[in-house]
């Protein structure tokens, strides 16, 4: 379906994939194609190079706050990628998708929009990068497919993989990983900040990711991690404190629908670390979790505003427009 309140074209600029957007907009009542206007003024060169999106599309809290609360969850992509030009996929970290659900996402999203994706949890979990390469292999030829559309692929480790028994397993892994696809690899144990692992990176081009996990009761300080930059691109995590998901019982204590805690600080910290590092890098991909500040999508727009652009969340009457009125404006459209 096409969305005739905000229909988004991506007109292609050069950069590290060739395929930068510039995005343009109309809404609801008129036709004319509009350039999104800055908050100040900034490089267009430099806009081109930040993708913000969030971690994930498929949230049920979303449903009537950002996507209209008619629009069947089979569209949820589609509509997504009419507002955010990029979105780490959540769900390769369980399985990889199908060849058809590949081909779909192809499809429904613009030219210029583009996917990360987490290598899945066996590898990175259950086997700690051991004995996987058949596992890699297959996972990679599964998501082939999606290769003209794939930029990152994210190697997320958990917080028990350490150097002391991970070391060598990490050596051994990276040096197994083919140049066809771009890697970044999140750090979850502390002992891996070490100078001998940023030249490991640098050796092999995996980007080191920064993410931002720092505690609610925190989130009024700046973060102050330590933050090597390993390749020419940036990826950024800021994905908050994942204690406000569940309680002790494991019941859910929030809905994420919408900012339910501001970081001001650290959007700050983080925008500048961006802006400082925006000469050096051709691309910088940031995903935002609900549970930074609650609600991804605004977050992102907050980030977006510090950077000095532009990132329109549907309006309210877009959100509230009904499946027949959005059929009688692709008339008139």
């Amino acid at each position: 379906m096409t969305y005739p309140f905000r229909q988004v074209r991506w007109q292609v600029t050069s950069a590290l994939d060739g395929k930068c957007p510039l995005r343009f907009y109309r809404n609801a009542f008129s036709k004319e194609a509009k350039p999104i206007n800055c908050v100040r003024s900034l490089n267009l060169t430099d806009q081109h190079k930040i993708r913000i999106g969030a971690c994930a599309w498929s949230f049920q809290d979303w449903h009537g706050s950002f996507y209209p609360s008619d629009l069947p969850e089979s569209q949820w992509l589609e509509f997504y990628a009419n507002y955010f030009p990029a979105v780490e996929v959540d769900s390769t970290f369980y399985a990889a998708p199908a060849e058809a659900t590949l081909r779909r996402w192809i499809e429904i999203t613009p030219p210029a929009f583009r996917f990360a994706c987490k290598l899945p949890r066996e590898i990175t979990h259950s086997y700690q990068l051991r004995d996987c390469m058949a596992e890699l292999s297959s996972f990679l030829r599964a998501i082939e497919l999606l290769a003209p559309k794939l930029q990152v692929i994210l190697i997320q480790l958990p917080p028990s993989f350490a150097p002391k028994h991970g070391n060598a397993a990490l050596r051994k892994f990276l040096g197994q990983l083919p140049q066809d696809f771009r890697f970044a690899i999140e750090f979850r144990h502390v002992g891996w900040h070490r100078p001998r692992i940023i030249r490991l990176l640098e050796k092999h081009r995996i980007c080191w990711v920064w993410a931002d996990t720092t505690p609610l009761n925190e989130r009024n300080l700046a973060p102050f991690e330590f933050l090597p930059r390993t390749t020419d691109f940036l990826y950024l995590r800021l994905l908050g404190d994942y204690a406000t998901k569940y309680n002790v019982d494991g019941e859910r204590v929030h809905r994420y629908q919408k900012l339910l805690w501001k970081r001001e600080a650290a959007l700050d910290s983080w925008s500048l670390k961006i802006e400082r590092h925006l000469s050096e890098v051709r691309n910088v991909w940031t995903f935002i979790s609900n549970h930074f500040e609650g609600f991804a999508p605004e977050t992102c727009q907050r980030l977006a505003q510090r950077l000095n652009f532009d990132l329109p969340l549907p309006s309210q009457t877009e959100q509230e427009l009904s499946e027949q009125e959005r059929s009688q404006l692709d008339l008139q459209l």
